[in-house]
């Protein structure tokens, strides 16, 4: 009787241990991302606004541009901490293309 509850019991660890490392390796739908080594695209954005972004003042008026806290820019870009949205994904996008190309739209 012991026997038979100490396999059930191991049948079952067995099994929810497949089970959870099987959702830690499956991508889950609708998540989240944060950023790190699944975010190649967002790491390159971030290399590409850090080098623009030597100026004293440069990251308060990017936040200005974007409508956010500075702290939100720290936490973007040095914390990684957090994602912006898609549309301040955008102006990010925007804001470092006309930068590229002399004007400051801040």
């Amino acid at each position: 009787m012991v026997a038979g509850a100490l396999a059930e019991a191991t049948a079952f660890a067995a099994r929810s241990s497949q089970r959870q490392l099987l959702r830690a390796i499956k991508p889950h739908r609708g998540k989240t991302l944060r950023p790190g080594a699944d975010t190649p695209l967002w790491n390159a954005l971030v290399q590409a606004l850090r080098q623009r972004l030597t100026r004293y003042g440069d990251k308060a008026r990017l936040a200005r541009y974007l409508g956010v806290p500075r702290q939100r820019i720290d936490d973007f870009l040095r914390g990684r901490r957090a994602l912006p949205d898609a549309e301040r994904t955008l102006l990010l996008l925007h804001w470092l293309a006309a930068k590229e190309n002399g004007k400051d739209l801040a």
